[in-house]
């Protein structure tokens, strides 16, 4: 008897473990996945409806606060800020893909990551040698220097900084036993 019950606890523990390990896995698995840029295991990572759903509300509430009471007052303020916030939808629709969100992982402009692709690495000329022949640049790191943090038990955040030293937080969340990243909170 006392057999099986330091079995049941040894896979109590086990099973505490894997769960408490899992964000951790589940960064190292989108680092992986960006780093080979590979748009469906990258994919596999995130909650992609629960994601957009998140970004939109953000920059809606952005563009509502920077309009002001006054805009917003007026009827044609109204219609502005609706038509904008559609904009906003569409915008976020296209920019929450594999590409896009390997470009914030790694702490880069979206904008030009898109216009550079997804395969294609940065090129900078080497003037040391005084070769006009343009070399490849290293590419970051995706969470290269993040901070982790346990905000709950079904709740992690990964923090990096944007080009300009903004910090953007990856969140993810438990569903069961294994962890998605459902939340970017961008530095508006």
């Amino acid at each position: 008897m006392k057999k099986w019950l330091w079995l049941v606890v040894a896979l109590l523990i086990a099973l505490g473990a894997y769960v408490a390990a899992g964000p951790y896995l589940t960064v190292r698995a989108i680092r992986g996945a960006v780093e080979r840029q590979d748009a469906a295991a990258l994919s596999r990572q995130v909650d992609f409806p629960a994601l957009r759903t998140s970004l939109k509300a953000q920059l809606t509430d952005r563009l509502v606060r920077e309009a002001g009471p006054d805009l917003q007052s007026s009827t044609f303020g109204a219609i502005g800020l609706s038509l904008a916030s559609g904009l906003v939808g569409g915008v976020v629709d296209a920019m929450v893909t594999p590409t896009g969100l390997g470009a914030l992982i790694e702490g880069r402009k979206v904008w030009k990551r898109v216009d550079d692709g997804f395969s294609a690495p940065s090129m900078t000329v080497a003037p040391a040698n005084g070769d006009d022949a343009p070399v490849a640049q290293a590419a970051p790191r995706p969470f290269d220097g993040a901070k982790y943090r346990y905000e709950s038990l079904s709740r992690f955040t990964a923090t990096v900084s944007d080009d300009s030293g903004r910090p953007i937080q990856f969140v993810m969340t438990r569903d069961g036993l294994n962890w998605k990243l459902s939340d970017i909170r961008l530095p508006l």
